[in-house]
């Protein structure tokens, strides 16, 4: 085996280096680092992990709490009867019976008429009679015919001048909505049309001028009537903040005889053959 010298003197056997000499210097590894509980803690819950059966239990239960705000919500509202007397109460639950027993009392006229209809041995002839009774309704309704029949007379009586036209028209539509089938004021026919314009003490009705007292004939089941007018808060009452009374009377027999002219239409013509 050849050797060489290097210049320091030395000796290389075969130009190899010894083994101890190429081996690498042994590497310092890092301490461990010890994890708390707190992180451990920290890296379970975030990011969260949700699957899907937990998130449609949460949205049901979001749905469900949100139901549940709306109806407390709701029924912690004020009602307008809530501070109401007993006595006003049972008026007002009676007058909703009435309006309950008209309209059945109504679809049984109808179903009547019906089987008349479809029974009769002549139906040309029944059903004549029941297009002038229909058109005698009609007429009613209309103002074109007098009618008479059980009902109230209404007297509002206004020293003051402070009834405004709007307050007669409530009172219209509270008597309507009580099952009024005909209305005279100071001799105007109240139709379907009719209109309040002026203010207090220069009231006008379908542009005819009237005057205090207001007397209001109205034709329709006094039990029904004269109750929907005492209602808390309705006519009887707004009229007496306003330092007007309101007498009501009942009668058997009201006369409504001012009449409001047929008119003819220009264009309009009947459709049935």
């Amino acid at each position: 085996m050849s050797s060489e010298q290097n210049p320091y003197g030395e000796h290389r056997h075969g130009g190899a280096l010894p083994p101890e000499a190429t081996s690498p210097a042994p590497s310092r590894e890092a301490p461990s680092k010890e994890v708390t509980g707190r992180q451990r803690l920290r890296a379970g819950l975030w990011p969260p992990r949700v699957s899907r059966a937990q998130l449609i239990v949460a949205l049901l239960l979001f749905v469900l709490g949100l139901g549940l705000a709306i109806q407390v919500r709701s029924n912690s509202d004020n009602s307008a009867l809530r501070g109401a007397r007993q006595e006003d109460l049972v008026r007002i639950l009676d007058e909703l019976d009435n309006r309950t027993e008209r309209l059945e009392d109504e679809k049984q006229r109808l179903d009547d008429q019906r089987t008349e209809l479809e029974n009769s041995s002549d139906q040309a002839e029944e059903a004549r009679k029941q297009t002038l009774e229909k058109e005698r309704q009609l007429g009613i309704l209309a103002g074109t015919v007098a009618a008479h029949g059980p009902g109230i007379t209404l007297t509002i009586s206004d020293p003051t001048g402070a009834v405004e036209a709007d307050m007669l028209l409530d009172t219209i539509q509270e008597l309507r909505a009580a099952g009024a089938e005909a209305i005279e004021i100071n001799g105007v026919r109240v139709v379907a049309n009719t209109y309040f314009s002026g203010d207090g003490g220069e009231l006008r009705v379908d542009g005819r001028k009237i005057e205090a007292p207001y007397e209001f004939k109205v034709i329709g089941k006094p039990q029904d009537l004269e109750p929907a007018l005492n209602i808390p808060g309705g006519v009887v009452q707004t009229l007496e903040k306003e330092q007007a009374t309101a007498e009501v009377t009942r009668a058997d027999d009201i006369v409504v005889d001012a009449l409001r002219p047929a008119k003819q239409p220009d264009y309009a013509r009947s459709s049935s053959r």
